[in-house]
């Protein structure tokens, strides 16, 4: 019986917190127009002459419940062992006491799930170690999955965004330029750069220098986005515009850079392409935004949970093509490909950062953007130039240098992540 009795009272202790934390947010929105309530009403009680003791005494039950103060709830409680038989209108009633216990594990539930993204970086290094050791951990997750789960993404970061973020990224078409450029100039001319030597240096057949060309031809990864959202949120708008119009573009471009660089012209599905833009960027982002904006107490509720969910969708993005394409980074040629990628990688990764620095050594928000255009450059949709590699070209090795792409670019580019992320603490 005790412990039922003890277990009734932290019940009663919590629905007394969560109602005083109600009231007191209504309180704080309304104070004005409460106070006029009070000033007409004063609680439906006269007040005595202004030579009488201005403090009116009445009995109160344990259980009353009295309206006053304007809208607000006031609960009279036994905890001194009396009930007291004045209340004092000149100042604010006093509330129940909230239990510390429940307030700090919900506190600390709360923390947990909104720092779920500092471990992000430890998780795509596992999600990699387990498409190795086990790729039907991840072959389950097929391409069908990947617009959704970009989807997702883009989702989280319109949830956490504003109209006015994307306003002021248009506004600032400089630095938009300064992304385009990165992408579709400094990434090819590093791709037709490390292709050629992987041929002649490495000896690597003509199909894996191709391969290695490709991928370096296609547009920004949305998972750039997310990056950039991690690290500077309010860039993450910026991003997003970039990363639309080097896709967006890219029906155009792709094609070109691969007559240019390789020498074969590729034909691009131009409705897949919008269709793909549409689903997995400008929808996902858009949805977030109206939520947001028109229903913020569901974006509140729901917020604390979109960090260990985005999470667990990056890791699967990452896991999966790995794990499909499993026999081809283990093949004779992986370990030459792979070094050769991650030069191309982290080459693009330095670059992006350093000539932002110089571009715009003025900008009141360099750092930021240094590390924004990094994501960009750095960061490729090598999942595209995979399915590029698959469609159009017979030999399967093409398709090798992409696939060890995907998992390269987002290691690198989540690490950079939590190392920008600990500076900017520091």
């Amino acid at each position: 019986m005790e412990s039922i009795r003890q277990l009734l009272v932290h019940v009663a202790q919590g629905f007394l917190m969560i109602l005083r934390s109600s009231v007191a947010q209504l309180h704080h929105h309304h104070h004005h127009h409460q106070q006029q309530r009070y000033n007409q009403l004063s609680c439906a009680v006269p007040r005595k002459s202004s030579s009488e003791n201005s403090r009116i005494a009445f009995p109160i039950s344990p259980h009353t419940l009295s309206l006053c103060w304007g809208s607000r709830l006031i609960v009279h409680r036994r905890v001194s062992g009396e009930f007291p038989d004045k209340i004092d209108q000149d100042e604010p009633p006093t509330y129940a006491p909230i239990s510390p216990q429940i307030l700090e594990h919900n506190t600390r539930f709360v923390d947990v799930l909104k720092k779920a993204n500092s471990i992000l970086p430890q998780v795509v290094l596992a999600s990699t170690i387990l498409a190795l050791v086990f790729p039907p951990s991840f072959t389950w997750f097929t391409s069908r999955y990947y617009a959704p789960a970009l989807g997702f993404l883009m989702f989280a970061v319109g949830l956490n965004s504003s109209e006015k973020d994307f306003i002021e990224a248009f506004n600032r078409p400089t630095a938009i330029f300064a992304g385009y450029i990165g992408q579709f100039v400094l990434k090819p001319f590093l791709g037709y750069l490390f292709g050629t030597m992987a041929m002649t240096i490495f000896g690597l057949p003509t199909s894996l220098g191709v391969g290695i060309m490709l991928t370096s031809c296609v547009s920004g990864a949305q998972l750039s986005n997310y990056a950039t959202f991690l690290t500077d949120p309010m860039m993450a708008p910026l991003s997003i515009v970039m990363t639309s119009l080097s896709t967006a573009t890219a029906v155009f471009v792709t094609p070109l850079l691969s007559l240019l660089l390789i020498g074969k012209r590729l034909p691009v599905d131009v409705k897949g392409m919008v269709s793909n833009i549409l689903q997995i960027v400008v929808s996902p982002v858009a949805a977030g935004l109206l939520l947001n904006r028109f229903l913020p107490k569901i974006s509140s509720a729901i917020r604390p949970f979109l960090p260990p969910l985005s999470v667990l969708v990056t890791s699967l993005c990452v896991g999966a093509p790995l794990a499909i394409n499993i026999n081809s980074v283990l093949s004779p040629f992986g370990i030459s490909v792979l070094l050769v990628v991650i030069a191309l990688h982290f080459s693009a990764f330095v670059l992006g950062y350093t000539f932002t620095g110089i571009a715009f050594h003025n900008s009141p928000d360099v750092k930021p953007l240094q590390r924004t255009l990094s994501y960009e450059t750095g960061m490729q949709s090598s999942l595209l130039a995979l399915a590029l590699a698959n469609k159009f070209f017979q030999d399967p090795l093409v398709g090798v240098p992409p696939a060890i792409s995907v998992v390269i670019m987002s290691l690198m580019g989540f690490s950079l992540v939590m190392i920008w992320g600990k500076k900017k603490k520091v």
